[in-house]
């Protein structure tokens, strides 16, 4: 058996698989009998370093089991990648994707770990053309990378910003057009403590209100969820984590936030259900 833990303080998420997905998803390990709701998405959905993420939150409020499908680090490429997974959601009354960040895919410009898609596997002969100055063999992360990029050239960096914006649309897209059913989109805006920050902008990373209109129309509803001040500043209170694994934490949604998540999405599913 496979555990995420990662010393005293840190939670075991039973990492189970569904079918012959090669996907590790939060556990415990459910049943895939009607009536259920499939819940999609990344770190935030899987709940990383929380005992009670939204979806086991919403589960409570609807008295319907809610399969958390979520992956850590997963950007659309794991989803697309994975055959199974609309086979997996068929049976669901309701898909609530959760829409993740451009960073994490596979573009013209450099390649992503195909499950890890945080992971940054190499440069492009494009990107190498246009920052001819990066010795790209630095960078194992895509954040760490786009930081590089965006100090050393802030136009440049903008080309592959427009170049991620364009990637996520169509494969978001491929994605929603693969789902079979009613679906939701959940619009998890930045969580984050106002305090700290990020230089790269709010999550979900580079996703605008137009990109989003785009893709829209393939779903039934979408639900913004903007957390409260007081959810953002709580930082890491109620999070589970090892003494080393503070800094990760720090960058994730509290319990505030997944509480939030949960109170908006009750109403709109239960009307859907």
């Amino acid at each position: 058996m496979a555990f995420e833990y990662a010393g005293d303080g840190a939670l075991d998420y039973f990492p189970c698989r569904y079918g012959r997905s090669k996907l590790l998803f939060r556990g415990p390990r459910r049943q895939l009998v009607p009536p259920f709701v499939s819940a999609l998405g990344g770190s935030e959905t899987y709940g990383k370093f929380v005992e009670e993420p939204w979806p086991a939150l919403l589960e409570e409020r609807l008295g319907i089991p809610v399969v958390n499908f979520g992956y850590l680090n997963a950007g659309v490429d794991v989803f697309l990648g994975e055959p199974q997974l609309a086979e997996l959601t068929r049976l669901s009354r309701l898909r609530i994707v959760q829409l993740t960040g451009a960073q994490n895919l596979t573009n013209r410009f450099y390649a992503v770990h195909p499950r890890r898609n945080d992971r940054f596997l190499r440069a492009s002969g494009l990107m190498r053309s246009v920052f001819s100055e990066i010795d790209f063999t630095e960078f194992n992360f895509t954040r760490h990378m786009l930081s590089v990029l965006m100090a050393q050239g802030p136009e440049r960096y903008e080309l592959l910003v427009t170049e991620l914006r364009q990637t996520w649309v169509a494969r978001m897209t491929a994605l929603l057009e693969r789902l079979e059913g009613a679906k939701l989109l959940l619009w998890l805006t930045d969580w984050r403590d106002p305090l700290q920050g990020d230089p790269l902008g709010p999550e979900p990373l580079f996703v605008t209100q137009e990109m989003v209109d785009r893709i829209a129309p393939l779903a039934q509803v979408l639900v913004r969820v903007q957390p409260s001040s007081m959810a953002r500043s709580a930082g890491t209170a109620g999070m589970h984590f090892a003494p080393l694994e503070e800094p990760a934490a720090a960058t994730m949604p509290g319990p505030l936030v997944h509480r939030e998540v949960a109170e908006a999405l009750a109403p709109v599913v239960g009307r859907m259900l």
